[in-house]
């Protein structure tokens, strides 16, 4: 039978770290969590969500799969949006995509993957939409690397417009809705400058994030 006997250790070890520097941590952690921030990322086992903005466990509330899609009827993806806002009170919501990303790259190419076929539709979507800005970003990588950006903006609106988030505004909730792009060859976020607080501010958001996209990467 194979072990994952070193990943046991590995927990032990991660766990008597906490402690020697939070003595009190799990202690309190058990109690409640009381995230500030939900992020809906890539399920990419290179992206570690709470790492790579440096959250200890509890100050962020994760929801992740593959190429970060939000499409309105995955009642798993809606259902964490909807105890994240309702429930927990989160003040942000983050999309954060990344560069690199295998499956908007297979969504570009058109790849036969399998059952995630059906999934990237929605990737090949965004391509459709917005082909021209991909087919100017230059290479196959950099057109993967813009779609990867417009796949973010498209996903933060779809945010927007669920029932969960227009309803929260509704009812005067202080929600910001933001997204980011995570670079794998430097461990650095990038902001795609969009972030929205109200209805209202969708359509120039959503404008000014398009607009920059081609914009050099900063």
């Amino acid at each position: 039978m194979n072990s994952l006997h070193h990943l046991l250790e590995n927990n032990r070890r991660w766990s008597n770290t906490i402690k020697q520097q939070h003595p009190k941590f799990f202690e309190t952690l058990s109690q409640q969590q009381s995230p500030e921030y939900l992020w809906i990322g890539c399920s990419d086992s290179r992206v570690p969500a709470n790492e790579i903005v440096n959250l200890l466990p509890g100050e962020l509330f994760v929801h992740r799969n593959v190429a970060n899609v939000v499409v309105h009827t995955d009642l798993n993806c809606l259902s964490v949006i909807q105890f994240a806002v309702d429930v927990l009170k989160v003040k942000h919501i983050i999309v954060c995509g990344h560069y690199g990303c295998g499956g908007v790259r297979a969504a570009l190419l058109k790849s036969r993957l399998g059952l995630i076929d059906n999934w990237l539709r929605h990737i090949q979507d965004v391509h459709q939409k917005h082909v021209a800005l991909v087919e100017t970003a230059g290479d196959i990588d950099a057109q993967a690397d813009r779609l990867c950006e417009l796949n973010v903006i498209e996903q933060v609106v779809h945010v927007c417009e669920t029932t969960i988030i227009q309803d929260a505004w509704n009812r005067g909730s202080s929600l910001t809705v933001h997204g980011w792009i995570y670079g794998l060859k430097d461990g650095l976020i990038r902001d795609l400058h969009i972030s929205i607080s109200s209805v209202q501010e969708i359509s120039d958001e959503y404008k000014r994030a398009l607009e920059g996209i081609s914009q050099p990467r900063s």
